[in-house]
Parts: C-alpha cells; sequence; structure tokens
C-alpha cells in the first residue's frame, strides 16, 4: 500500500482542525495518540487519557521525531512555546474527536467507498463479525474486518495486539484503507461501547448496524445500564448520516432483547430483526442442539427452511441469525445465505475445542461477563459426560460486577473451578480472585473442594489438565484468541490455545484423535 502523505495545511483543511503555527507545506505520513509510535512524519495528537493529560506526553513524541502535534485549543499557546519551529501546530477544541478526522482524511476517506457493517452488543460481535465477513466472501465480495481477535484485509489475518476490541482510530481507518486500496468492497467493524463512547469509529460511515444484545456490563465506565444502552445506540444514529454510497443503509436487531427498542428508536432507516420462537422478521424456530453443532427451521418472507450450523450453542443459533438478516437484508440468495452458515467453522477463541488426543475435551471460549459465561456453561453441560471444570478469572480495572456474577454462575454451573489471572492490570491479582472466591462461597461452594486459587494463569491451566479425567470438559474462559497478558501496563505475550496445547504436550497427548 502507498504510503499516506498530506501536507498540514492539506490535513488541516480536510480534518476541521485550525493550523496554529508552523510551514502548512510541512507532509504528514501518520496519525497518532501514542508517543511511542511517533516517528519523523508522523502527527502526534495530544488526547487526554484517564490518569494522564496527552500533553504529557508531548516531549517524547518529539524527542522521537513527530513532524507534527495537535492539541487542545487552550492547551495551544503553552505548547506553541516549548516547540520549535521546525515542527508544525494544529489546534481543535477535542482532539479525541479530531484524532479520527485526521485519520481519516490522511488515508483518504476510505470508508467512503466501502460497505461498512458495525456489530453492537454485549456478547456475540467477534462470532458474528466473523460470520458476516465468511457470508460475504461466500457471495463473492471482496473485503475485510477490524476485530478484538484479528484485523483482516484482504484475507490476511494479523493478531488485533492493541488490547482493545476496537483498537483506535488511526488502526481502524489502516485497515479500511488497506482493504479498499486491495480492491476490497465490504468491512465488518466490531463496534463496542467504548469505542463509539470515545470517537474511534467516527468517520466509518456505517451502512449496516447489527445489534446482538444487552447485557449490564462495562458499568465502571457507563455507570448506569442506561448509559450504557445509550452509548449502544449511538452506532444506529451512525446510519442517518448522509451517504453516497450506492448501498442501502439497514438496522438488524434481536427482537429478544428488551434493548432492541432503544437501538431501532436511534436510527429513521429502515429496520430487520430476527429471533428464536417469536414474530420477528427471521423467525426460527426452536434449535435442535448438539456436539456436532445446531440444527433449526428459519421463516423468511413466506418460506421456511431448514438450517444447519457448526457454531455450539443456542446463542450461537442467535448469532447464526443475525448474520443470516445482514445477508438477506443486502440481498444475498437464500442458498447462498444457508449454505454460508452451514460451512462457517466459527471464529478464533470462540467455544473452540483443542484436541491432541486427550480422553476429555478442552474447549477455549472467550466468555468474560456474567451473561457469556452462564451461556458457554449452559451449552457445554449436556456436552460434558463426567465433570464440567473451569479455569477462569476476571480482568481488572473493568466493572467489578463481572467478579461477583462470574463466581456465581460458576458455583451453580461448574463441577469444578481454577480461579486464575485476567489482564489483572494496575489492581491487586488476588484481590480480584478473593472477590470471586467470595462469590462462590455464597453458592455454598468450598475451597479446595469445589474450587482452588491459582494466579499464575500457566499454572492454572496445568492444575486444571491434572485433574481432569475421561469424560470431564475442561474449559478455559474469559480470553479466547487475545494476544496479550496485562499486567499494571504491560502486556505479556499470551495466547490460551497455545497454552493449552503445550500444556496438553507436557501431559503426554502430541496428536488429534483419528
Amino acid at each position: 500500500m502507498t504510503i499516506p502523505h498530506l501536507t498540514c495545511g492539506e490535513l488541516a483543511r480536510a480534518s476541521g482542525c485550525r493550523l496554529a503555527a508552523g510551514d502548512p507545506a510541512t507532509v504528514v505520513t501518520a496519525v497518532t495518540h501514542d508517543s511511542r509510535e511517533a516517528r519523523p512524519g508522523a502527527c502526534f495528537v495530544a488526547v487526554n487519557g484517564f490518569k494522564r493529560d496527552g500533553v504529557a506526553f508531548v516531549p517524547e513524541a518529539l524527542r522521537r521525531g513527530a513532524t507534527a502535534f495537535l492539541v487542545a485549543e487552550l492547551d495551544a499557546p503553552r505548547v506553541m512555546s516549548a516547540l520549535p519551529p521546525t515542527v508544525a501546530l494544529l489546534a481543535d477544541d477535542d482532539p479525541r474527536a479530531a484524532l479520527p478526522r485526521l485519520a481519516a482524511a490522511l488515508y483518504r476517506h476510505p470508508a467512503r467507498s466501502l460497505l461498512v457493517v458495525g456489530v453492537t452488543g454485549t456478547d456475540g460481535k467477534t462470532t458474528t463479525c466473523y460470520a458476516i465477513a465468511h457470508l460475504l466472501r461466500a457471495a463473492g465480495w471482496r473485503g475485510g474486518l477490524v476485530s478484538g481477535v484479528d484485523i483482516v484485509v484482504d484475507g490476511a489475518p494479523v493478531l488485533n495486539r492493541s488490547g482493545l476490541t476496537t483498537p483506535e482510530a488511526p488502526v481502524v481507518q489502516d485497515a479500511l484503507a488497506g482493504i479498499r486500496d486491495a480492491g476490497g468492497t465490504f468491512a465488518v467493524l466490531e463496534a463496542t461501547s467504548h469505542a463509539l463512547s470515545l470517537h474511534r469509529l467516527d468517520e466509518c460511515q456505517f451502512d449496516v448496524a447489527v445489534f446482538t444484545n444487552l447485557t449490564p456490563d462495562h458499568l465502571d465506565f457507563h455507570r448506569t445500564v442506561a448509559d450504557y444502552a445509550a452509548t449502544k445506540a449511538r452506532l444506529f444514529a451512525m446510519l442517518d448520516a448522509p451517504s453516497a454510497k450506492p448501498w442501502p443503509r439497514l438496522a438488524i436487531g434481536n427482537a429478544a432483547s428488551p434493548w432492541w427498542p432503544r437501538m431501532r428508536s436511534a436510527t429513521s432507516r429502515p429496520a430487520l430483526t430476527y429471533g428464536i420462537g417469536l414474530a420477528a422478521d427471521l423467525a426460527a424456530d426452536e434449535p435442535q442442539l448438539s456436539a456436532a453443532g445446531a440444527r433449526f427451521t428459519v421463516a423468511w418472507r413466506g418460506t421456511r427452511r431448514e438450517v444447519r450450523t457448526r457454531l455450539l450453542g443456542r446463542f450461537n443459533v442467535e448469532n447464526a441469525l443475525a448474520t443470516m438478516a445482514t445477508g438477506l437484508a443486502l440481498g444475498l440468495p437464500w442458498e447462498t445465505v444457508s449454505d454460508a452458515i452451514g460451512a462457517f467453522p466459527g471464529s478464533p477463541g470462540r467455544m473452540e475445542i483443542i484436541d491432541l488426543g486427550q480422553p476429555f475435551t478442552c474447549v477455549v471460549d472467550a466468555a468474560s461477563t456474567a451473561d457469556s459465561f452462564r451461556q458457554a456453561l449452559a451449552t457445554l453441560r449436556p456436552l460434558t459426560r463426567s465433570r464440567l471444570i473451569v479455569v477462569f478469572g476476571c480482568a481488572g480495572e473493568r466493572d467489578p460486577a463481572r467478579r461477583d456474577g462470574m463466581g456465581a454462575v460458576a458455583a451453580e454451573l461448574a463441577d469444578f473451578a481454577v480461579l486464575t489471572d485476567e489482564n489483572p492490570r494496575t489492581e491487586d491479582r488476588m484481590a480480584i480472585i478473593h472477590r470471586i472466591a467470595a462469590a462462590m462461597e455464597a453458592g455454598g461452594r468450598r475451597e479446595r473442594v469445589d474450587y482452588v486459587k491459582i494466579a499464575d494463569r500457566r499454572a492454572a491451566i496445568v492444575e486444571a489438565l491434572r485433574r481432569a479425567r475421561p469424560g470431564d470438559l475442561v474449559l478455559l474462559a474469559g480470553k479466547g484468541r487475545e494476544p496479550t497478558l496485562i499486567f499494571a501496563e504491560t502486556a505479556h505475550p499470551w495466547d490460551d490455545r497455545t497454552e493449552l496445547e503445550r500444556a496438553l504436550r507436557d501431559r503426554g497427548f502430541a496428536a488429534p484423535r483419528g
């Protein structure tokens, strides 16, 4: 891909920012808000974080060679006095909101030439994104996706190492530009509440918005469920923005969710609903579930059709319906839609079975909320011939109520639990584990009988496998395919699937069962 470049004068005009000082002919080839990524040609945007003032990182960005800077209008005078005349300074009332405008301008607004699908909800976003991308490719379209797992451009997946389910705006715009420049016509994006609130998805020009579900989560950030829902609804409000693109703008929603009307009310665009066992535009009968996947009958505009999916669980039937509704709304043929759903292998780290010939089943899943954890355990319980053993923790610097909820779910549905780390960040790792344990104790469980505490996640996996017997099922929950474990502010390389495979090999298992 050609290296993007604009002069500061062009960038200021295209983004609506003010050139406060410096030569307007200064060339910019990158936009970043991370001073560690600053380099010659970069425009460093001083975005305030949750703990630090963005202007505090201007000196580091300058040392690393940044060519231009953008700061808040109020900060411009003092920053201007500290910068050499060889660099340019831009100013805006809100640097965070300016970040996506700058990035989109630098990459020449890639979303303007792509069908952009956004998927939001508490759970199911990643699987639905992967399934929609799979469906569109099956229909002959070229494109990619941006998810919490991978960033896929022209069929080539790259791990999302940002630590964010939805990366910051420069990464999103870079990915969209890569898809466009590779000849792609669509992009599917995970739309988290944090991303919507913090402007990461501004300038994406969404054509289709998909809503999976909503349960209380991220209340440390949003404070109330109503605020959380209002933030999710921003994705649907974006559909009403003017567009010169040829595709229809559509809203797709889960009719079973009491929060769907809130999403629907945010847009004037046409909407389509899906659901299981209820009145919806795309309605499925109660599915037949097994270890091989699910089978169900779907009604759509006067016709009925049997559909099969390899995905496990009732909740994944809803994800499949969301995908089918998107495809049908875009005018894809029934046969293409149903065949693609039947062939979809699932998304990495989502109900993924790891099989090296062991006499018990091992599954990796990203369930990290009480609701998704309950769904995962309820799905796996009927597939377990003996005991259900779970390895899980809760993330630090996230809603503390998750710890109570997940502990209560484990007490109710698991036979044995190993409580461990899951990105403790700056919190006390054992304090998190103790709170989960307290919820399990409240559910009638006892330490060393029904659960153990092992903070080190690698040792926790080893302990779970040591306890596993033929017929058991071991679930590693909470991380899926996340590539890091975060302690303090440092992200250490990690992959649950790789660690599980290593631990299985150490126990003498080496090849899939044939």
